[in-house]
């Protein structure tokens, strides 16, 4: 499709004869001696009479005129439009619950190496390898023990958010575990999220201590906007006492949201999460169409620098064509008996 960029600069068409109307030449006035004869000489010499006459006003002012119109195309940046490009982008956005409370201090997870350690490094483990396959999501962080906390905003910056994850300490939020609170400060924050794919992934014990708000409820309000949450227990199923794990309200938040609940203990179990999460969590896209341009504003320019060319060379041979070869010797005089001019080589 052809199309021009800034078609406004037509608007200039007239302003030649708006200047040639409002602000008219500078006239020098000189003296010239006038021949009144002198279509007679050049009739006598064998030449042509330069006359104005055979070309008017209107004749001589139509390729100037070209040449403006030309101009004026080309400052207007004439463009080709090519047919529509469709992209696809990632427009899922995903929430990581992580839990900081005293309880996550527990260590009843078998790492890589064969040694127990605490959950949150347990849980560091499991993101850290997550947040490699989610190349092109935006990601964000909440942190939560007494209350919940936005740790790093949704993002495709994952190596941020794997270092502020990488800094998070047992206890710094706080001792107790706000659970509940953690997936309505969650919920906020989807408020301004356009990605048509909402996730939450909690890593927790499950085991809610301070929430002014229960999980399970929390939870229902988030399936209302849309939300899905899939819980991840981190520890030992048979830890007992306040560092007990609660897998029933984890199966409970990740059954009103219609997601998953999925029990870490060691790196084996946290392999089929991958996989399970990686077949769930299909990458969902939305499109956007490009049309590439192609400028034309040289196409104007080089019209109107041969027209210009042209025009210099007909006037050229026009005035050489015109001009009869000059004779030698010749004499031109005044017949007495006649008046006339005569010629005398």
């Amino acid at each position: 499709m052809f199309a021009f960029d800034y078609p406004w600069m037509f608007l200039l068409l007239p302003l030649p004869w708006l200047l040639r109307a409002f602000v008219p030449a500078h006239k020098t006035h000189q003296r010239a001696v006038r021949v009144p004869f002198g279509e007679r000489i050049a009739q006598a010499s064998g030449r042509k009479a330069n006359s104005d006459s055979s070309s008017g006003p209107s004749q001589s002012l139509i390729i100037p005129c070209l040449l403006w119109l030309l101009a004026l195309s080309a400052l207007a940046r004439p463009q080709w439009i090519e047919p529509p490009i469709t992209k696809e982008f990632p427009t899922r956005d995903l929430l990581l619950l992580v839990d900081l409370s005293a309880s996550m201090k527990q260590k009843d997870f078998t790492n890589q190496a064969g040694q127990k350690v605490d959950r949150l490094a347990a849980v560091k483990e499991v993101l850290g390898e997550f947040l490699e396959r989610r190349d092109g999501d935006r990601v964000g962080l909440v942190v939560f023990g007494d209350a919940p906390y936005l740790q790093a905003p949704f993002s495709t910056d994952l190596d941020l958010s794997r270092r502020l994850l990488d800094e998070c300490q047992v206890g710094m939020a706080g001792p107790r575990t706000a659970f509940g609170d953690a997936i309505g400060l969650g919920v906020n924050l989807f408020k301004e999220s356009q990605a048509p794919a909402k996730t939450m992934i909690a890593l927790t014990d499950g085991n809610d201590t301070k929430s002014q708000v229960p999980p399970i409820e929390a939870a229902r309000i988030a399936a209302q906007q849309g939300i899905r949450i899939y819980t991840v227990a981190i520890g030992d199923a048979t830890t007992v006492g306040e560092d007990k794990l609660d897998e029933q309200a984890l199966r409970d938040v990740a059954s009103a949201t219609g997601g998953s609940y999925f029990f870490a203990a060691d790196r084996e179990h946290l392999q089929e999460i991958y996989a399970e999460l990686d077949k769930i969590e299909t990458s969902k896209v939305k499109t956007f169409s490009h049309r590439p341009r192609r400028q034309l504003y040289y196409l104007p320019l080089a019209a109107g620098l041969l027209l210009s060319l042209v025009h210099t060379a007909y006037l050229l041979l026009s005035n050489r064509s015109s001009i009869a070869p000059v004779q030698k010797n010749l004499v031109i005089r005044v017949n007495p008996d006649t008046g006339k001019l005569e010629l005398q080589k």
